[in-house]
């Protein structure tokens, strides 16, 4: 068993569960991490880095399992909030399905690269800045407040989080947030949001490129990854409601310009860390 793999893969489930849930881009990070570390082969660093945010999102279940539940219930029972939960994380997550079945193969060829990263990264911090300088008037205090329609436009921004270093946390907060829905609401509503997208491309990948794995220390290694992200994101998510009831996003916003600024420097120069 190779020790110092196994070491990757704990450090790479360290950033998934810390960056899946921050308006950050979890996807950029693993990718640059993977490549900072020289992380394993690049066919399996790439179903890996998708494969353990599937950790990430079981923290999400297991963190809000009543509330989850109450939202696949109410559907059936006609329970008024509970139904207008279940019925708007449906309907908020056919675009992104939808495009992603149509173009995410052609977009993971197309811009899964540094340039593309950083420039998402930039782009998406001087949007927080701008939401944050001029908040709309708050009218969604909590989740259950969200109506179909802010839930299927929020399904609508999410789209975007196709596009490496946008940020499927970041589109979807900052897109709620834009419609009137407080920070703490807009936080949850996207946990809520990336169960159904994470897991499905999860699988999807898991099972279009199954075959990259082999022999039992990939799966050791895949295992580990999906441990840590589950443990460190759930840390991160009671952290980060704790954060957004009491303070904005700016800090956020001029990380990933500063991080964007940062790799389109070492791409153009062709400097490396190490």
């Amino acid at each position: 068993m190779d020790l110092l793999l196994l070491l990757k893969a704990a450090i790479m489930g360290i950033v998934e569960g810390i960056t899946e849930f921050l308006p950050i881009s979890s996807t950029g990070h693993l990718i640059l991490a993977s490549e900072l570390m020289d992380f394993w082969t690049k066919e399996k660093s790439d179903v890996f880095v998708i494969a353990i945010q599937m950790g990430a999102i079981a923290a999400v279940i297991y963190e809000y399992w009543a509330r989850l539940w109450g939202a696949a219930t109410g559907i059936v029972s006609g329970e008024p909030q509970g139904r207008r939960l279940g019925i708007g994380l449906i309907l908020a997550s056919i675009p992104i399905v939808l495009v992603g079945l149509t173009f995410g193969q052609t977009v993971k060829e197309l811009l899964f690269n540094n340039i593309a990263i950083a420039l998402g990264l930039i782009i998406g911090g001087l949007i927080i800045i701008w939401i944050e300088k001029h908040p709309p008037k708050i009218r969604a205090k909590e989740v259950e407040d969200l109506t179909v329609k802010d839930a299927v436009w929020i399904g609508l921004i999410q789209v975007l989080s196709l596009i490496p270093g946008t940020s499927r946390s970041g589109a979807t907060i900052i897109g709620a947030m834009f419609l009137g829905v407080s920070r703490k609401a807009a936080t949850e509503f996207s946990f809520f949001l990336g169960i159904p997208v994470i897991v499905g491309a999860g699988l999807l990948d898991l099972y279009q490129s199954f075959d990259v794995f082999s022999g039992t220390q990939d799966f050791v290694v895949l295992t580990v990854g999906l441990l840590v992200s589950f443990i460190s994101a759930l840390l991160l998510i009671r952290a980060l409601v704790a954060y957004v009831a009491k303070r904005d996003f700016m800090i956020f916003a001029w990380y990933r310009i500063f991080s964007g600024l940062l790799i389109l420097l070492f791409a153009f120069t062709g400097w490396k860390l190490w």
